[in-house]
């Protein structure tokens, strides 16, 4: 199939095509500061943030998970500290954040109120989406508050970060983002609606493209060069969020998100370039579990949680017997029978001295025996994938 899959004639995006968002469930909202904040006044558009949680609320009606990246915080302090418009230095830059902070999630927690929402702020750091175990005591904490009824609003930690160990962009952001939550959807509101053959502002021939099946070195070359201004923190940094966000099987589009009610607009056909993803988040995780990690330890189980395991159920600590290596939370490890013969392998929720502690416990018995309470698994459904005679799940 071609890169673009004949997009240039494609449908999606048309009033007559269906939107993908019909099947969302777990959906991540980027949002930029030029949407977001009135660059003359230096406040919140607060009219149109409250029509984007308008959209967010209708989406929540119908079940539908939402995680907002929000960019705009640095921009909203810079006005209240009196930091000019020329270039700031790293530290003011550090502490408009550590201002604006506060402004913006008050701002989200006021429009989300108008619909008995509550509001989670969440700052991020590289290191919190690479590193497995910060990666997974973040995946956790969204995890939860999804399922307590919280919408996420995440932005980069800019009060700490320096220039080396930032992400950068939002648009990056926003898909490691929906790789750590597992999201099928990916929303980039943008200034464009889209990708197109060429830079639109510079080429009236430029046509725009409703769909890409994948970002090959073709589709790379449409958004520039990197430093004019098609592609200066525009679309290369979109592209990249896209080859991210695809690899964790997550669709995602640019939409413009100038108008009001910008999601609601998508819904009803308004233009747009989707990117397909190869396969669902489940099954890209699992891949990545299966093919990209070297095993730490292993562990041992009974008859019994092997029968589980080949039903594709949890593995509990009462069902493992023994524990070997000497792996941190987070780690990969090998799941093995009584007969020694591998059944699978997963990301372990304890390092293997609290492992070997609850070997053969029962999970509310984890408490007393650790002194806190972990989770009841020690290895996730969702964290584990079957190998050897279990065959791969994914």
């Amino acid at each position: 199939m071609d890169a673009l899959t004949d997009a240039r004639s494609a449908t999606i995006g048309s009033p007559a095509a269906v939107s993908p968002l019909t099947d969302a469930r777990r959906l991540v909202v980027k949002i930029g500061s030029a949407l977001l904040v009135d660059d003359r006044s230096g406040s919140i558009r607060r009219e149109w943030l409250d029509a984007l949680m308008d959209d967010v609320a209708g989406l929540r009606q119908r079940g539908i998970e939402v995680l907002i990246v929000s960019s705009g915080a640095i921009a909203l302090g810079r006005r209240h500290l009196g930091i000019g418009q020329s270039r700031p230095k790293l530290e003011e830059k550090q502490a408009a954040a550590a201002v604006g902070q506060i402004i913006l999630a008050h701002a989200y927690q006021e429009s989300l109120a108008r619909h008995g929402l509550t509001v989670a702020q969440i700052l991020l750091s590289p290191d919190d989406t690479e590193q497995r175990r910060r990666h997974l005591n973040a995946r956790a904490t969204i995890a939860t508050l999804l399922a307590l009824g919280a919408v996420p609003v995440i932005n980069e930690n800019d009060t700490v970060a320096t220039a080396e160990i930032r992400f950068g962009d939002n648009d990056r952001l926003g898909a490691r983002v929906a790789q750590m939550a597992s999201a099928d959807t990916l929303i980039l509101l943008s200034d464009i609606d889209g990708l197109y053959t060429a830079d639109p502002r510079r080429d009236p021939a430029a046509t725009h493209l409703p769909l890409v099946e994948g970002v090959t070195p073709e589709v790379e070359a449409m958004a520039g060069a990197a430093g004019t201004g098609y592609a200066s923190g525009g679309m290369v940094t979109k592209l990249a969020a896209a080859k991210i966000a695809a690899s964790a099987g997550c669709r995602m589009a640019i939409a413009s998100g100038r108008e009001t009610n910008p999601i609601a607009r998508l819904e009803a056909g308004a233009r747009c370039t989707w990117f397909a993803a190869p396969a669902s988040p489940l099954t890209a995780r699992k891949r990545w579990i299966a093919g990209s990690l070297a095993p730490k330890g292993r562990l041992t189980l009974d008859a019994g949680a092997a029968r589980a395991l080949l039903a594709s159920k949890s593995l509990l600590p009462a069902g493992v017997t023994a524990v070997d290596g000497g792996f941190e939370r987070g780690d990969l490890v090998t799941l093995h029978g009584p007969d020694g013969i591998e059944l699978g392998r997963g990301l372990v929720a304890y390092g293997a001295d609290d492992a070997g502690r609850i070997v053969g416990r029962k999970s509310r018995e984890i408490e007393s025996v650790l002194g806190y309470r972990g989770r009841d698994e020690i290895v996730h459904r969702d964290d584990l994938v079957l190998t050897g005679a279990a065959g791969d799940e994914p």
